[in-house]
């Protein structure tokens, strides 16, 4: 993951000024349309949904609304000190949960993938966590259309550059007025992406995209095979 520090000094900014106090991030209202994909991918169920790398807690009030009980866990004790009265939070890091083998029904990861350069391991520890047969959401920028490689200073389009295969970290943005630019980002390549869901033991279920007129959003629902033990 990207370091705690880096993450505790933004924290404030991140949730008032970046974020607007967090009000409209999670609804259908926001552009990125990340609480219809959560919605449809996440869909309604009950029981425990943990939340990788939860930041501020924006999410946690669709997952409620979905009817699960949101459980978040992040790094960074500067996000977690905002997320605090959103949901029930642990400091913990996303390759070494402090949860016990096939426990939760569901996990989700919210536009996270690129602060954590061990992603694949992370993947792997919410295959170690989920019941057999329960649900991964990952919802992240598109590794196609975002990154250092692409430039997003055109409204109407997207010009690819060279570096979309390099899978590196980096702190080049089309904008110095986001997140990446104060605390980079790990690209990985659409592939790579895609097997470590498999390494990871997950089965591909759905896909999604949001955002325009290019997309921003790549989402991807998995489950654990259900004869996993």
């Amino acid at each position: 993951m990207a370091p705690a520090a880096a993450y505790d000094e933004i924290a404030d900014w991140y949730e008032e000024e970046f974020l607007g106090g967090q009000r409209a991030v999670a609804g259908d209202g926001n552009p990125l349309g990340l609480g219809r994909v959560l919605r449809d991918l996440l869909g309604e169920g009950s029981g425990t949904c943990l939340e990788i790398g939860c930041g501020t807690g924006v999410h946690a009030a669709r997952v409620r609304e979905l009817g699960w009980t949101p459980v978040g866990v992040d790094l960074s004790a500067g996000m977690l000190r905002h997320a605090r009265g959103r949901l029930p939070i642990a400091l913990a890091d996303a390759e070494r949960l402090p949860i016990r083998d096939g426990s939760v029904p569901a996990v989700v990861a919210m536009m996270v993938h690129t602060d954590m350069p061990g992603y694949p391991a992370v993947l792997r520890e919410a295959a170690r966590v989920l019941r057999p047969g329960g649900a991964f959401v990952h919802v992240g920028v598109h590794p196609c259309f975002c990154g250092g490689f692409a430039d997003r200073g055109d409204l109407d389009a997207v010009v690819i550059r060279p570096g979309y295969l390099d899978g590196h970290w980096t702190k080049a943005s089309w904008t110095n007025a986001g997140v990446r630019a104060k605390v980079g980002a790990t690209h990985l390549p659409l592939p790579e992406l895609m097997h470590a869901f498999l390494d990871a033991g997950l089965r591909l279920e759905r896909f999604a995209e949001s955002g325009g007129p290019t997309p921003v959003v790549l989402a991807i629902r998995a489950r654990k095979h259900p004869m996993t033990p």
